[in-house]
């Protein structure tokens, strides 16, 4: 069987930790689309972690992990992760690196900076990972796969034939260094070392995890507003975001995912920018961010803080939409705890009119958040494992958002940690 787990928003929804904790009863875990620019914060018995490219079922030794083919791989950020692991006294994980997963070149990350400071005011808030320069390689049929690295003749081949495009830009739109061929080179056969003993035909052997019966389990990076094609673009990240998109990052058949836990803050935030109508600013931001996630609301790979806003109806709905939603695991309730009343956005008022459709950017860059005001609950709930005993304002809030979006919320996250978590049946889900 295999499941996925993917963000409804922004990103920072808390994914990290439902995978985590779902990679509990899972044979195998895959990221499969993404790079190094977004982090999955993960607390439990091991501390405190922000992992960038490593699956979320690392702190399981019966589980194995899988880089997809969808991934955009950073070879030394990846062995960086996994030294700082075992440093931390966590068993080795049990690693696979798909032949087919493409390499983030150290040129990317050049370029994405590059271009940032070009663009200046007028910039996309590019974490400077190198994801997009990655991925127009990608599709412009110029980047390297890691099959590659074991080819030495296509491998210098083709180096030449990269720098000789590369090194025109650099010299002439943006004024910088030029790359050297043969130094690129020898960075790749270290590349090549590094990442040999994981290499492997990842469909091949989902393949027969499949016909095993094995639990596979999907995870995805960011959220669905920051898909490409069904985001707020342009501001948007380069891979899609979406579940669907987990058969062809993995290699598997799109039939076999059978369950898709959406991921939702009770609140939201988003890193960088963008359309954002539910976004909150100064005193009343400030607090929020002070009080949210583990530590505070800052972007997990960059540190930068994050924007805060109210819980969005209109932007949660159409993402748990566009991923297909089965279940919606609900995140950072307990943060919640300090208000006297919560606002909720409920509708967007775009040209004098209200609409619960999430809108094209152009659109949403007009719209006005309409807020409804739930009693708050005044307490602290980590601790609580029965749905029944949160405080009845808790549950009323809880729902109220699932009436509004549509779709079942059957896990409540009340704490950073593995065992903070509430099942719930939902009237959602007994009706289907």
């Amino acid at each position: 069987m295999v499941k996925a787990v993917v963000g409804a928003n922004w990103g920072d929804e808390g994914k990290g930790k439902i995978t985590d904790m779902m990679a509990e009863t899972a044979d195998i875990v895959i990221r499969f689309q993404g790079g190094a620019n977004a982090g999955h914060t993960i607390v439990n018995h091991y501390g405190k972690f922000a992992l960038h490219t490593l699956p979320s079922g690392v702190f399981y030794d019966h589980v194995t992990n899988i880089i997809g083919n969808g991934v955009a791989l950073n070879i030394p950020v990846l062995m960086k992760e996994l030294e700082s692991l075992t440093q931390r006294l966590v068993p080795a994980p049990r690693l696979l690196v798909s032949d087919r997963a493409q390499i983030v070149m150290p040129y990317h990350i050049l370029f994405d900076q590059y271009e940032e400071e070009r663009l200046a005011g007028k910039s996309f808030g590019s974490t400077k990972s190198g994801i997009a320069p990655f991925y127009s390689d990608k599709y412009a049929k110029i980047g390297f796969q890691v099959s590659e690295l074991f080819e030495e003749r296509i491998l210098a081949e083709k180096v030449e034939r990269v720098c000789e495009t590369k090194n025109v830009m650099l010299k002439y739109l943006y004024q910088k260094p030029l790359i050297d061929p043969a130094k690129l080179l020898e960075t790749l056969h270290g590349y090549r070392d590094m990442i040999a003993p994981y290499v492997c035909d990842v469909s091949s052997f989902l393949d027969r995890a499949l016909k095993e019966g094995k639990t596979i389990l999907l995870e995805g990076q960011l959220g669905t507003l920051k898909d490409p094609d069904h985001g707020i673009y342009p501001m948007v990240t380069s891979s899609h975001t979406l579940a669907a998109f987990g058969a062809v990052g993995a290699g598997l058949p799109p039939y076999e995912i059978k369950e898709i836990v959406t991921v939702c803050k009770a609140y939201s935030s988003a890193v960088g920018a963008g359309a954002f109508v539910s976004e909150i600013f100064g005193d009343e931001a400030d607090e929020l961010r002070r009080r949210g996630g583990d530590g505070g609301e800052f972007g997990a790979t960059t540190g930068r803080p994050r924007r805060m806003g109210w819980f969005d109806c209109v932007a949660s709905k159409y993402g748990c939409r566009l991923q297909g939603t089965t279940d919606v695991a609900f995140t950072v309730l307990d943060v919640l705890g300090y208000l006297d009343e919560i606002p909720v956005c409920v509708g967007y008022e775009i040209d004098g009119e209200v609409t619960t459709e999430f809108p094209v950017t152009a659109k949403l860059d007009r719209a006005k958040p309409v807020l409804r005001k739930l009693p708050g609950w005044k307490t602290q709930i980590r601790g609580i494992k029965n749905y029944e005993e949160l405080p009845e304002n808790c549950r009323h809030y809880i729902e109220f958002i699932e009436e509004q979006i549509g779709y079942p919320i059957t896990m409540v996250s009340n704490g950073p940690g593995r065992d903070d978590i509430i099942y719930r049946e939902s009237a959602l889900k007994k009706q289907d």
